[in-house]
């Protein structure tokens, strides 16, 4: 007797050997799951502690699919260790927080900028068969048009923004001098389950679940294109095995933009409390530096790399409002998390 049921296909990431920088944070350790699912061999790079804090991958504590390095990217020599015997690096470890960086900027060059070049210098010595280095559509600032192409000019808005493109440029830099195989990729407003604090719907949500009658919030008027934390992993995966886009940068986003006023009135609707929204000043990012508006254009992720969004804002504003509800210990919704 015959049966027409197949085995899935094998993997494209099997067996292969994985360093993931930034790999206990939010995206990162959502990488770090997609990667353990399809058989990789992962080895997560995650910034030292003392009290050997793992974050998000303290689950894979004792599970060989995850060896866990500790260090920091502004070590050359660690990183250079860790890069050994990869054949594919993605590059996420960064400082993220804007309001940060205008009281810190320094911090941001050293780890977002010379971070980029440890990991490049090291790809390059040890031939790895990708670089994958994370960008941010804040480099992009206020959209002069819209949709925003990975052309649009780079407007330097924050400190953070400016680390970022100078990471970019760093990490293309490698490419054209030295044909190290990488991509940049550049996520707009990545949210979703193990987000911190600092950002908006996280801060909304942790609000509205611990019974706030009033969401304090920064300027309301800015939109911005959500995409899904899971989507966004997706498309690192994805566009690791494009060859198109090698010496490239490619957007991650949905192309589809709201409005920070609206969404808090759809995470009020996801989370099913009642609250009015207002604007608190401390939130209010200086003068010239707010970015107005971000909006993706998608067409090389979809059309080089085959990837599409596939969580809508709706279903996943709900899973990150239960996540949430489910994680208030993590939160401090009275205080305004930098």
């Amino acid at each position: 007797m015959t049966s027409n049921s197949q085995a899935p296909a094998p993997s494209a990431w099997q067996g292969r050997t994985v360093l993931v920088t930034g790999a206990e944070g939010f995206i990162g350790s959502t990488l770090v799951d997609l990667l353990v699912e399809r058989g990789a061999r992962v080895r997560a790079f995650v910034h030292y502690k003392p009290y050997g804090e793992k974050g998000h991958l303290a689950r894979y504590l004792g599970d060989d699919r995850v060896e866990m390095w500790t260090g920091d990217v502004r070590d050359p020599g660690r990183v250079d260790d860790a890069v050994a015997g990869c054949d594919t690096v993605f590059h996420l470890a960064a400082l993220i927080g804007i309001p940060y960086s205008y009281v810190s900027p320094g911090a941001y060059v050293q780890t977002n900028v010379t971070g980029t070049e440890h990991i490049a210098e090291a790809c390059r010595r040890h031939a790895v068969r990708r670089l994958v280095h994370t960008s941010t559509s804040e480099v992009y600032g206020t959209a002069l048009t819209a949709p925003i192409a990975e052309s649009h000019p780079l407007q330097p808005q924050s400190p953070y923004s400016a680390s970022k493109i100078g990471a970019d440029m760093m990490a293309l830099s490698f490419h054209h001098a030295f044909e190290l195989p990488v991509t940049v990729v550049r996520p707009f407003n990545t949210y979703g389950p193990r987000q911190s604090a600092r950002a908006v719907i996280p801060t909304i949500l942790a609000q509205l679940h611990t019974g706030a009658q009033e969401i304090k919030l920064g300027s309301l008027t800015p939109t911005r294109d959500f995409t899904y934390v899971t989507d966004t992993a997706e498309g690192f995966l994805a566009v690791a095995e494009c060859d198109r886009a090698l010496g490239q940068v490619v957007n991650l986003g949905t192309g589809r933009e709201i409005s920070i006023g609206d969404l808090a009135r759809a995470l009020v609707t996801a989370s099913g409390r009642e609250a009015e929204v207002v604007v608190d000043r401390a939130r209010l990012r200086p003068s010239g530096s707010e970015v107005e508006r971000l909006l993706s254009d998608n067409s090389r992720a979809r059309d080089w790399a085959g990837w599409e969004p596939r969580v809508s804002l709706t279903e996943g504003l709900r899973r990150t409002s239960d996540w949430i509800a489910g994680h208030l210990h993590l939160f401090a919704p009275d205080r305004y998390q930098v």
